[in-house]
């Protein structure tokens, strides 16, 4: 059961002490400091599965539990969301109802509380079911109209919904709020308000009642459908190889679903971009083609790991700012699952601003509990796949479009929270710091600069976070000049990571190159350029950081 009216949590959590999950004081202890019955419900409570609260989201997450259901446990629970009518105003509601049409889940009950009250006002369609259940029609779904505070009408409507097949079910209740209490009995503006006479409204409700409820529990033990696995060859690269990390990421991807059943991928249908497609290839039972609709695909991970799967949901960097409060709502909801954004920076070249994710490292450091990946070379890319798999939280891995040299061996490792010290000496006089392509740019930079006798420490950031703390200080300590380049906005991306670790270093000098104007459409190299992101733009920062003293204006 998910509440997707996450602002129903009173009756929910009166649901868990009608049944004896939770005592009468900690009934009381709701909205307080230290109680697990918060506002609207959390996992903190062990039957919560996932947070809602914010609109819009129960539905598109419970699509991706009855997937789960469906085409992977190959089990015959169901799942029951439970919605407000107000939050049907939500584009993302109504691409639930595509998905689970399109994806024939029988298994998946939406319950509409029609009441007719928002927040200020009437809701769109007010008392009208037939809006709602037209809707659902067109839409493919099985759609019943009830009474909501008719009991009997709700056992059939539940019934109903349970014998349906090939197809979801909607459920339209009439519903008066506040039915019975005559103080905000269908009245505006009572929204989470409470009753300013409680005594009434319990005498008008009947009194008192001490309500229990004997829950049934599950018979049998059935086992969810797992597929069998067998050996794997793990991707790798030699050091003659130019190769996209979004190549990488493809093959490494397809590999860990050899080697894990409980590994799942999804894409926002550019899987021939994002790679992902060779692990539909190697694994179409495990498969899921989420269409150009990213809230839904970020939704349908969050519900695809609440049955313990490991979801890979990939697409375009740029796309996942759609979908970026339902990837704030997964870290509420303790979710453990990965996404992969490729096509990043202005490096991609000539398909213009609209596609380049300029601020997505920015977008997926701010996220409770996330690791940010951004590989340099296949080798490292593939580690870091296997790597963010066993990890807790969020893990976002930016990779690029282009090709790019292999500059580390198939045996080497990557840490998250690590770095990699690729040109180092006693002497260096100045830290070049990237990740991805520029990278690259800093290691061509770091030999130009050698040429000119300038000795420059090269650091590849590949975990923007955790960032390696040690690593940036000690190269603060001996150089005492950094700077730091990235494809990617000045605001939070890997220059800010940085400054972060050096934020109680004193006697550091730091300049950030980063993408400053507003891009166009262009070659990689003349973007690069013309941002003042190549190894020409780094080179000349840093003789002009070198030859100026600290403490010079």
């Amino acid at each position: 059961v998910i509440f997707s009216k996450g602002h129903a949590s009173p009756l929910y959590y009166s649901f868990l002490k009608a049944a004896g999950a939770i005592t009468d004081d900690e009934l009381l202890t709701f909205r307080k400091l230290g109680s697990r019955l918060e506002g609207h419900p959390t996992p903190v409570l062990p039957w919560v599965d996932v947070a809602t609260g914010s609109l819009g989201q129960g539905l598109p997450i419970g699509v991706g539990v009855a997937l789960a259901g469906k085409r992977l446990d190959q089990l015959p629970y169901r799942v029951w969301v439970l919605c407000g009518d107000s939050e049907f105003a939500e584009g993302s509601i109504w691409g639930a109802f595509e998905h689970a049409a399109f994806n024939g889940l029988d298994n998946l009950t939406a319950i509409i509380d029609v009441n007719r009250l928002g927040q200020t006002r009437e809701t769109m369609h007010g008392w009208d079911l037939d809006s709602y259940a037209n809707r659902a029609l067109a839409f493919g779904w099985h759609a019943i109209e009830i009474d909501g505070h008719d009991v009997d009408a709700i056992d059939r409507a539940f019934t109903e919904a349970a014998e349906a097949r090939d197809r979801p079910t909607v459920i339209v209740a009439k519903t008066k709020k506040g039915k019975g209490a005559s103080e905000v009995e269908d009245k505006e503006g009572k929204h989470g308000k409470p009753l300013s006479d409680p005594k009434k409204a319990i005498e008008e409700l009947g009194g008192e009642r001490s309500l229990t409820v004997s829950v049934a529990k599950p018979t049998g033990n059935p086992e969810p459908h797992r597929p069998d696995v067998g050996d794997v060859s793990w991707p790798q690269w030699g050091p003659d190889d130019e190769v996209a990390t979004r190549r990488a990421y493809g093959d490494a991807l397809a590999a860990l679903g050899g080697e894990r059943v409980d590994v799942v991928a999804l894409d926002g249908e550019v899987s021939n971009s994002t790679y992902s497609e060779l692990f539909r290839k190697a694994h179409p039972d495990r498969y899921f083609e989420m269409f150009i609709a990213e809230q839904q695909m970020v939704a349908a991970a969050v519900g695809l790991q609440v049955r313990h799967y490991r979801p890979f949901a990939s697409t375009f960097a740029a796309f996942f700012s759609r979908a970026y409060d339902f990837v704030r709502m997964a870290a509420i909801s303790r979710a453990h699952m990965c996404l992969a954004g490729s096509h990043a920076g202005v490096a991609i070249g000539e398909d213009g601003p609209s596609q380049m994710a300029l601020e997505d490292l920015a977008i997926f450091r701010a996220i409770h509990t996330s690791t940010v990946l951004y590989p340099s070379d296949p080798n490292q890319a593939a580690a870091l796949v296997r790597a963010m798999a066993d990890y807790p939280g969020i893990a976002y891995m930016r990779t690029s479009r282009g090709a790019t040299p292999t500059i580390y061996g198939p045996d080497d490792r990557f840490e998250i929270g690590g770095s990699t010290v690729l040109r180092s000496s006693d002497d260096d006089q100045i830290t070049l710091i990237g990740a991805g392509v520029t990278l690259h740019e800093a290691l061509k930079a770091a030999d130009e600069l050698n040429a000119q006798g300038i000795a420059a420490r090269v650091i590849d950031l590949y975990s923007i976070k955790p960032v390696d703390e040690e690593t940036v200080r000690q190269a603060a300590a001996d150089t005492g000049a950094i700077i730091t380049v990235e494809d990617h906005w000045p605001e939070g991306g890997l220059g800010d990571a940085v400054l972060s670790a050096l934020a109680e270093v004193e006697g550091v000098r730091v300049h950030k190159l980063a993408v400053t104007g507003m891009p166009g459409s262009g070659k990689p190299a003349e973007l690069l350029h013309e941002f003042g992101i190549d190894s020409d733009a780094i080179v000349a920062a840093a003789q002009d950081l070198v030859r100026t003293p600290a403490g010079a204006n």
